[in-house]
């Protein structure tokens, strides 16, 4: 009896641990399908103070971070977000670097970091961004998001300008296998494991506009404002979709 008694004593805290685990994924999980993601992000943060090594719950932590910060107007806000979200992703990285939406985090932060840093470093990360992209696509053939990066790696790389040609050339000799047809082809890819996926159609839309292909971009953003919001930004994208459709009718 004794030993039943002190089995059961043993388990009751693994139960609650697991309890509280659940609840609190479900109540992130939640939050973040209302929209809500400055509440979502602390509570997957409340996951890993639990369990330090959840992969689900540091890939969410870095993608949050990455998005809230991208809509920080405050430079330092921003730089703070952007280098939480890329510790998550690293973090994420040591404990299961075989995982798709893991190499995802580790592509999209290097991105979001990028965006405050010099020149020189962001030619630097585009090889990185690149191979952790590739990475998901290999891991998760019907990963869209992967395939949306290397949409927008194509699309940004094969638009370098003259410096940052230069800058390149010296990081990797020649400049890296990049062009518009290739991001148009990785956008379509995306768009077609994922038709609801709002930002690939706006961006699929600019790199139509920048082949030349008017009515293809045109057509592409009449269909995106007739999408559902899937997340928060879409709000946002949608007003930018719009805008670019106003300036091509025009």
């Amino acid at each position: 009896m004794n030993r039943v008694i002190l089995l059961l004593f043993l388990a009751m805290p693994f139960t609650a641990f697991s309890q509280d685990l659940t609840a609190l994924l479900h109540q992130a999980t939640r939050l973040e399908s209302e929209f809500r993601e400055e509440e979502a992000l602390p509570v997957y943060q409340g996951v890993l103070r639990l369990q330090p090594h959840n992969v689900v719950a540091l890939c969410k932590c870095s993608d949050l971070s990455c998005r809230i910060g991208n809509r920080q107007t405050n430079r330092e806000k921003k730089i703070d977000y952007f280098k939480a979200g890329y510790a998550y992703a690293q973090a994420a990285w040591s404990v299961d670097s075989a995982d798709a939406e893991v190499n995802i985090v580790m592509a999209f932060s290097l991105a979001r970091m990028a965006l405050i840093q010099s020149g020189k470093e962001k030619v630097a990360a585009a090889g990185e961004i690149r191979r952790y992209a590739e990475n998901a696509t290999k891991l998760d053939p019907r990963n869209y998001k992967g395939y949306h990066i290397l949409g927008r790696w194509n699309y940004e790389v094969s638009g370098l300008n003259f410096i940052e040609r230069t800058i390149a050339r010296w990081f990797f000799g020649t400049l890296p296998d990049a062009s518009l047809d290739d991001a148009i082809g990785y956008y379509e890819k995306s768009k077609a494991l994922n038709p609801g996926f709002m930002l690939n159609y706006y961006e699929l839309a600019r790199a139509y506009r920048r082949a030349g292909k008017k009515e293809e971009a045109i057509r592409l953003l009449r269909q995106m404002d007739t999408l559902k919001d899937g997340m928060y930004d879409d709000r946002e994208v949608r007003k930018e979709g719009r805008a670019l459709l106003n300036d091509l009718e025009d």
